[in-house]
């Protein structure tokens, strides 16, 4: 027990630093997350128009597993699109409530 105390104590003494921006302030991470965000948008919109196709030719060629691929595949793209318009500032709300 007694060495179970001192273990607690020695792990208390370990210091625990806010997060630092290792850019110095550099635009180039900013430039590089926001076209990942917008490679992100626009595959989620390509998703969502091939999934429109999907449920059309499936309804028109009498092919109701077509269909319901395509009605989950917009479901999912429609989940993406909301993924990735929060996650950047949902991370930032995070780490700004940890820091």
């Amino acid at each position: 027990m007694h060495h179970l105390a001192s273990a607690l104590s020695v792990l208390a003494d370990i210091p625990n630093p806010a997060p630092a921006d290792p850019t110095g302030g550099s635009n180039g991470v900013t430039l590089l997350l926001s076209y990942v965000k917008w490679g992100a948008l626009i595959a989620c919109a390509i998703a969502a128009l091939a999934a429109g196709g999907m449920m059309a030719v499936g309804k028109l060629s009498n092919r109701p597993d077509t269909a319901e691929r395509g009605k989950s595949a917009f479901i999912w793209s429609l989940g993406g699109v909301i993924a990735t318009a929060i996650a950047i500032p949902l991370v930032n709300t995070v780490f700004g409530a940890a820091g």
